[in-house]
């Protein structure tokens, strides 16, 4: 059945620009042409930074859901679906997905308010998230910055119950700017005067200068990661401390070290912001968090199929150096436990740095194969993409497609023992192998 909401946002596209115009004063006015929903959400957590938004996210999600609270959830982008983008809390059950008809009637009206106003379609569906959000009742709400933070649409929120920065490195530098120094300005332009702020871990101490300088200027109390509250591995558990105590948790469901540091954030983030949850629902959300499409391990479905007997897949759409790093940490704690010979498949944006992702994996990576992106006509050639894995000293080449990928490997791999594929890049790449091995996030 066709999608309402999927043909009211491709009619928004067919006349409206695509892409980004980083200004607040259209959405504004958009937003007060709609009521100014923006006004009337319920408590909300604000998350700006590179990496580990969306992981950060579900966390707190979980944990509020495990507290028997219903939450909203708005992130970007999606995998599969536009309706992704849109979780609308259940009292006294999971969230859900926006059902198709309510996302269809939010846009319809939102374009219609439009009129001959020059906006893109980013930031009407940004006022979309306000007008769900708004018009559903819930507990709390979740809202993850789509680009940058300063001049993201999300910003016209004016007073939510705390703010987040995730780690921050370089990615989106022609909006955002060439250094670490100037995106972490651009990520602390959602701080706001007063307003609780929490700080993730940052891999470059410029970050933490800049961000702190802001927070101060604006009297905003700020708790930050390894000062003002801290996470480790112990004995197979999380241990985590802040001024309010120590909690002993089960290590977090979703993969790798860096995990421990969302978790820790989120937990950081639901303490300052006044939420309060219980140390059981702590506990519990740790291990009911779900993130789709970042570490995922796939165990059905033809690409699985597709791998030789043995063999493991998995999926992670992070793009950017600093996720690169991420990423190939996880990989090299696998093969210290079961070794097998890593092959990436990836596809990447003609926006991001090749280069700088795969640097991450020398020495880990066997070999690398390049893949068109399908449903973007802004993918690198896979043929300019294997020049770039070669220039860091990897093998690679290029494939049609990723099922094509995963057949050229296991074809020729007789021995064990049997590999080990990551698909990565790209979240639109990661949003195909998703769609075709029928796990699209519901």
């Amino acid at each position: 059945m066709t999608s309402l909401a999927h043909a009211e946002i491709e009619a928004l596209l067919a006349r409206l620009p695509r892409g980004y115009d980083l200004s607040l004063d259209r959405v504004r006015a958009l937003a007060a042409s709609l009521g100014n929903p923006h006004l009337n959400l319920p408590p909300t957590i604000h998350i700006a930074g590179t990496n580990g938004k969306g992981s950060t996210s579900a966390f707190c999600r979980a944990i509020l859901e495990a507290d028997e609270k219903s939450v909203h959830v708005h992130t970007s982008p999606h995998l599969v679906s536009w309706h992704e983008r849109y979780r609308l809390g259940q009292k006294g059950e999971p969230g859900r997905l926006v059902p198709d008809d309510v996302l269809a009637e939010a846009v319809a009206r939102a374009g219609q308010a439009v009129g001959d106003m020059p906006i893109t379609v980013f930031e009407i569906l940004t006022a979309v998230t306000f007008l769900l959000f708004s018009e559903h009742p819930a507990d709390a709400a979740v809202v993850e910055v789509g680009l940058g933070g300063r001049f993201d649409a999300t910003n016209i929120l004016e007073s939510p119950s705390v703010s987040v920065i995730t780690p921050v490195s370089l990615d989106h530098q022609s909006y955002l700017g060439d250094s670490v120094e100037l995106i972490a300005a651009e990520k602390a332009g959602i701080i706001k005067p007063g307003v609780p702020l929490v700080v993730g871990p940052q891999p470059e101490s410029i970050a933490v200068d800049v961000i702190t300088k802001i927070a101060a200027r604006k009297s905003a109390p700020i708790a930050r990661y390894g000062q003002d509250f801290f996470a480790f591995e112990e004995h197979g558990r999380l241990v985590y401390q802040d001024d309010d105590g120590l909690l002993d948790l089960p290590l977090p469901r979703l993969y790798g070290r860096h995990q421990i540091a969302n978790a820790a954030t989120a937990i950081a983030a639901l303490r300052k912001g006044g939420f309060k949850p219980k140390e059981r629902a702590i506990e519990a959300g740790m291990t009911k968090v779900e993130w789709p499409g970042r570490l995922h391990k796939i165990t059905t479905g033809p690409l699985y199929e597709a791998v030789v007997e043995g063999g493991e897949l998995w999926l992670d759409g992070g793009h950017n150096p600093g996720a690169g790093v991420a990423i190939a940490e996880v990989f090299a704690d696998l093969e210290d436990k079961v070794s097998r010979p890593l092959f990436l498949i990836c596809g990447m944006l003609n926006t991001k740095d090749p280069t700088g992702f795969f640097e991450a994996f020398h020495g880990i990576a066997r070999r690398v194969i390049t893949v068109p992106l399908n449903s973007t006509d802004a993918g690198i050639d896979p043929n300019e993409l294997v020049d770039f894995a070669l220039d860091t000293g990897l093998d690679a080449e290029a494939a049609d497609s990723i099922e094509a990928a995963i057949r050229l490997v296991s074809a020729h791999w007789a021995v064990q023992p049997a590999p080990r594929f990551l698909i990565c890049g790209s979240l639109y790449l990661v949003g195909e192998a998703l769609e075709k091995s029928g796990l699209a996030p519901r």
